[in-house]
């Protein structure tokens, strides 16, 4: 079963090919980060521009490098949502006009299923049941996942996501875009001890999140302390995002008693935040697993590989020829689809 994936949610063009059999055959990616960093960030049409004239050639690009052709194909899934509305509209289109041309299925997928799937990509793979710590984009969740398709959620950002706060703290700091990297390698030749900055939801009774207000404590800090400190206000930062996600996480895995919990999405590539969930959470005797660095941020293999599991689950007759999208979407939303 041969899978063609695309990834058009945002500022990546993501194509990748997933066989059940074989693995991952192929996976390219292109990056609009120079085109947009411009701007300071994503303009929404000039990156739905980007994905259409990007897209086709790396899709020949991908088939030329796993040495297959259209002709071998088997199904094409693509991101359905959520994301900017021009964008996946250009993976919409080009995905169920392919489809319809070969006569093969087209899946939508949704993009947090994909990232919550990408750990079972490693060499070390995950198993079901497991606690799932999104931490994609303007997305910060915490999912309670007994199975493909069986997500129920277990707290959220209030406010900002843990990525945005990133990026916004970024650029308080005079870093470029994209601003969570920066930001990390910044912090890098910092104190995270320096400044005591707020862990604001800590100890609040659910497993919701805030990060908002951290923001404007890194707000005030930048404007009373001189440019000298800005890598100890960046580790500072770091480490109180860091403490956060592993102090819900120890909740999550109490409330749900499960012993495996397993982190996507860009901020799970995060360095200290890897390595403080490692450091805290296996002498309790719970399992952590993240996706391969480079398949953290949005890719076509997260979205191939979700579409070959729901094709081996033989979820096929309803999600054909649509070309519907859906800008937001909730996981749990997405979920209940596949079961009507």
């Amino acid at each position: 079963m041969l899978v063609l994936g695309i990834e058009t949610s945002c500022d990546e063009t993501g194509v990748a090919l997933y066989d059940l059999k074989a693995g991952l055959l192929a996976d390219v990616l292109h990056s609009q980060v120079a085109m947009h960093a411009h701007y300071g960030g994503v303009v929404p049409e000039l990156a739905s521009r980007d994905h259409v004239r990007y897209l086709l050639p790396l899709i020949h690009r991908v088939l030329h490098q796993a040495g297959q052709s259209l002709s071998s194909l088997n199904a094409i899934a693509y991101t359905a949502g959520p994301g900017l509305a021009g964008a996946l509209l250009v993976g919409s289109a080009v995905a169920e006009s392919l489809a319809t041309a070969l006569d093969i299925p087209a899946l939508g997928i949704h993009h947090l299923e994909g990232h919550l799937l990408s750990p079972l990509l490693s060499d070390q793979r995950p198993e079901f049941p497991f606690v799932a710590l999104l931490v994609s984009g303007g997305h910060t969740q915490f999912m309670s996942v007994s199975g493909l398709g069986q997500y129920s959620l277990l707290g959220e950002t209030v406010d900002d996501a843990a990525g945005e706060a990133f990026d916004k703290t970024a650029h308080l700091l005079g870093l470029s875009y994209p601003g969570g990297p920066a930001l990390s390698r910044l912090a890098e030749s910092g104190d995270p001890t320096r400044f005591s900055l707020p862990r604001p939801m800590m100890h609040s009774p659910d497993l919701n999140m805030s990060f908002s207000g951290l923001k404007t404590a890194v707000s005030l800090l930048v404007q009373s302390q001189p440019e000298s400190q800005r890598p100890h206000i960046a580790a500072s930062f770091e480490q109180a995002v860091s403490d956060l996600l592993c102090h819900k996480a120890i909740r999550a895995l109490s409330a749900t008693q499960m012993k495996h919990l397993v982190v996507a999405g860009g901020v799970g590539a995060n360095k200290r935040l890897r390595r403080e969930l490692c450091s805290l959470l296996e002498p309790r005797g719970i399992q952590v697993s993240f996706p391969p660095p480079r398949l953290c941020t949005d890719n076509g293999a997260m979205i191939a590989f979700a579409g070959a599991l729901r094709l081996a689950q033989g979820d096929l007759t309803d999600h054909q020829r649509s070309f519907s999208i859906h800008p937001r979407w909730s996981l749990e939303e997405y979920a209940r689809s596949w079961g009507d």
